[in-house]
């Protein structure tokens, strides 16, 4: 009796499950599995699983392949597969060995989870919530949101502040790309990393020997920038001869290569981003006041992570899928635990800091789920440190996550839109909160 359910109850899991025998050949195969991959259950049994699935680890890291040979199950692994239509699914799998009651090897089991629908949700949630490759849904960046367009239009110079790793760079790109000037070049020179001499031959250009290694024409990055737009990074690391030198090109609107007698004109719009206080420095007098006011026509601001936490679970989304298409893998999944670690830590080191742990977690998971284990020590530290003082914070969330779940009769899905979150989001906090 027990064996003729097992068919039934197979087919009543909405996940796909298969087995294998030792050789790898399907020896059952349910409903769900039929529906992602299209062939039928009669056709495949018999078959090689990875025949079937054509799974993206199939034929290097095979997660049943490494359940089946050393006696491990393994748990939440990320992966894709084709489908009868040759598009790729991400699923999250789980493995085990097979035994009979005395012990005797059987083979293995693989479930099967169709990821599809939280990826579609994860993405149209950063659509959502991003601006030309920017992200968050925080008040700060909603309002860099609302200018940037108007700002990008205006066609004057633009000055970028805020703290290293806040994303200066992909501020002035956005302008760029939302100008006018969007079709010329978008060129960039990070001015804190070169002297004086090689600054200004790199800027303005210089030619053919006007010094010992000048072995051709060069026509500088201004030239090169003609017509588009021109960053100059760390703006504020520059001297005070070398600002003297800018105020002109910028007042002229014309540069004048190095062992040049004319000066050549530019099309420009010059945007400088720095994360020094330029007005401060203005006061101190390490930086001219009249450069300064030419620069900050407009000026924008970057926030440092640590004045918008509610974007960290945004821009862990966002950030764990463009190093797994950088990657050409599957994005990882993070714990709520790993993720609520994230969400205690200060980043000093903002954005590229948060991009940089990530990085490493990929580099350490092998499971396809980030967990506590795969996080730097010091963001481990600090959460271990903060969370006495969240616990009231935690509280208002548990409640806030309730209430909207009971709003709308615990339908995940609106209650995700109601509270800003992505499906996989709320579902990870139901869990941490043992809803």
């Amino acid at each position: 009796m027990e064996q003729t359910l097992y068919p039934v109850i197979l087919d009543a899991i909405s996940d796909a499950v298969f087995t294998v025998d030792e050789a790898f050949r399907l020896t059952s195969f349910n409903r769900a599995a039929e529906e992602m991959t299209g062939v039928p259950r009669k056709q495949a049994l018999g078959m090689h699983c990875y025949d079937v699935f054509r799974a993206n680890i199939c034929q290097g890291r095979c997660a049943l392949r490494h359940s089946m040979t050393h006696d491990e199950p393994l748990r939440d692994v990320r992966i894709t597969l084709l489908d009868a239509q040759m598009e790729e699914v991400p699923v999250r799998i789980s493995t085990s060995p097979l035994r009979s009651d005395d012990g005797t090897f059987l083979g293995g089991v693989e479930i099967m989870h169709d990821l599809s629908e939280v990826e579609t949700l994860r993405r149209e949630l950063n659509r959502t919530h991003s601006f030309q490759d920017l992200v968050g849904k925080s008040p700060p960046m909603q309002a860099l949101f609302q200018l940037l367009p108007d700002v990008s239009r205006a066609d004057v110079p633009v000055l970028i502040q805020g703290p290293s790793g806040t994303g200066k760079e992909m501020v002035a790109q956005a302008v760029h790309r939302l100008s006018e000037r969007r079709d010329g070049p978008f060129v960039s020179v990070n001015c804190g990393a070169l002297p004086d001499t090689l600054l200004e031959s790199e800027l303005f250009g210089y030619r053919k020997g006007a010094f010992t290694d000048a072995r051709r024409d060069y026509p500088g990055r201004f030239v090169a920038a003609s017509g588009g737009t021109l960053l100059l990074d760390e703006i504020g690391d520059t001297s005070a001869a070398f600002q003297v030198k800018l105020l002109r090109v910028l007042q002229e609107r014309e540069v004048t290569p190095l062992g040049a007698t004319h000066p050549v004109p530019v099309d420009v719009r010059i945007v400088a981003a720095t994360n020094r206080d330029l007005r401060a420095m203005v006061s101190e007098g390490t930086f001219r006041q009249d450069l300064y006011y030419r620069l900050r026509v407009v000026e924008l601001s970057t926030p440092g992570l640590a004045e918008r936490p509610e974007d960290v679970p945004l821009l862990v989304d966002h950030l764990l899928l463009r190093i797994a298409s950088r990657r050409g893998l599957t994005p990882l999944e993070i714990t709520p635990e790993a993720l609520e670690a994230l969400l205690h830590y200060p980043f000093p080191g903002n954005i590229r800091e948060l991009e940089n742990i990530l990085e490493r977690a990929y580099v350490l998971c092998r499971t396809g789920t980030i967990k506590l284990e795969h996080l730097p020590a010091e963001v481990t530290r600090a959460e271990k440190k903060s969370a006495p003082v969240q616990q009231d914070e935690e509280l208002g969330e548990r409640e806030s996550l309730q209430a909207a779940l009971e709003l709308h009769r615990w339908n995940r899905t609106l209650a995700a839109e109601a509270l800003g979150i992505s499906r996989s989001t709320l579902w990870r906090r139901m869990r941490a909160f043992d809803l």
